[in-house]
């Protein structure tokens, strides 16, 4: 559940983080929603500066909040490849900045931490505010739970 104040804000109720008070450019439509999830307006949120990792973070479901990552820090060849149409009707292309983020996989263990790389989010600034989609990527060899960290090697065996 979310409202909107005279300051271009929104209160935001989460299960997760209390009450949230997000700015206005902070909050993402979803005109085609996202994969499997329902609703359409998340918040970007930032918990530690210092961290990789964010939350995007449901204005309507207090009980849903993804986290998010961008992609570059940890796979520094990643691109997104979609047809000409697809970029032209999303407005992506040309010199129109766009976002990129891909959903996490929380994991006990490191090593079981996966992004979805096959399946990024997509943030490009509209006349209505920042408007964010859930796209398929083309790129070959990605695949949808992609291990985030490698394991450690084993050590050298003392001799």
């Amino acid at each position: 559940m979310s409202t909107t104040t005279a300051h271009s804000s929104y209160t935001v109720q989460s299960s997760r983080f209390g009450t949230l008070e997000i700015e206005a450019a902070a909050v993402l439509s979803f005109p085609r929603g996202l994969i499997g999830l329902g609703g359409s307006r998340y918040a970007l949120l930032t918990t530690d500066p210092e961290s990789p990792f964010s939350w995007l973070h449901s204005t309507e479901d207090p009980d849903l909040a993804l986290p998010i990552m961008r992609p570059f820090q940890f796979f520094p060849g990643y691109e997104v490849v979609m047809s000409d149409e697809e970029a032209t009707a999303l407005g992506i292309g040309g010199n129109a900045p766009a976002d990129v983020w891909v959903t996490v996989r929380a994991a006990a263990n490191a090593e079981d931490i996966t992004v979805n790389l096959r399946a990024p989010i997509v943030v490009t600034a509209t006349a209505d505010g920042p408007a964010a989609f859930q796209v398929i990527n083309d790129m070959p060899g990605l695949d949808v739970r992609t291990p985030l960290f490698t394991p450690a090697a084993p050590a050298p065996a003392a001799g």
